[in-house]
């Protein structure tokens, strides 16, 4: 990390209220520098749903702090996705994204950039873009309908990162978290190519 001190750095940030996922790279090298995650679980547990999602702001807060000195010029928050049929979910994940963005405000003195997991999946990894069977180019077009989509993420940015241990069950399958992990990764690369950054 010692040679990355004085360069600016962009922070990856893919939230939910279980886990979020963090990425963190070096802008001019475009190398990643720490891949991970924070699984914000309060104690006691409140019955209270916004206490709740307070106290795992505050939890998340901790971890940014980490990152305080890092040299954070860049800050990118997947987007909740809003076409859930569960209206009271997309409104809970509303209110804990603009938590999150407070936090980062509050403790990097950065505003975030949005982007939404469609734009960032498009633009990290153009490739995924292929022939539909109806003869359209698409995101994930190369695939079957019910193909899981998260795991090809995730396979995409294992095949860019093969120094990464990823995280695994006792039946050897994936964690969740990697999920989240490569969500965040795949915003900042997404982010970054729109902007023509990198």
């Amino acid at each position: 990390m010692a040679k990355f001190q004085n360069t600016p750095k962009v922070l990856g940030l893919d939230v939910s209220t279980k886990t979020i996922g963090i990425a963190l790279f070096d802008i001019p090298s475009q190398q990643l520098l720490e891949l991970t995650h924070v699984s914000p679980v309060p104690k006691p547990k409140s019955e209270n749903k916004i206490e709740e999602l307070i106290r795992k702001s505050e939890i998340v807060r901790q971890k940014l702090i980490e990152y305080k000195d890092f040299g954070i010029t860049k800050v990118i928050i997947e987007e909740p996705l809003l076409n859930s049929n569960n209206v009271y979910t997309v409104g809970t994940l509303m209110r804990y994204n603009t938590l999150i963005c407070k936090e980062v405000w509050d403790v990097l003195g950065v505003i975030p950039e949005l982007i939404s997991t469609y734009n960032a999946r498009k633009a990290a990894f153009p490739e995924l873009v292929q022939k539909n069977d109806k003869n359209k180019f698409v995101l994930f077009g190369g695939y079957p309908k019910n193909a899981d989509k998260k795991e090809i993420i995730w396979q995409q940015v294992a095949k860019k990162e093969p120094q990464i241990t990823w995280l695994y069950t006792k039946n050897n399958t994936l964690k969740k978290e990697n999920f989240d992990m490569s969500d965040s990764y795949t915003c900042v690369l997404g982010y970054m190519n729109i902007e023509k950054i990198w």
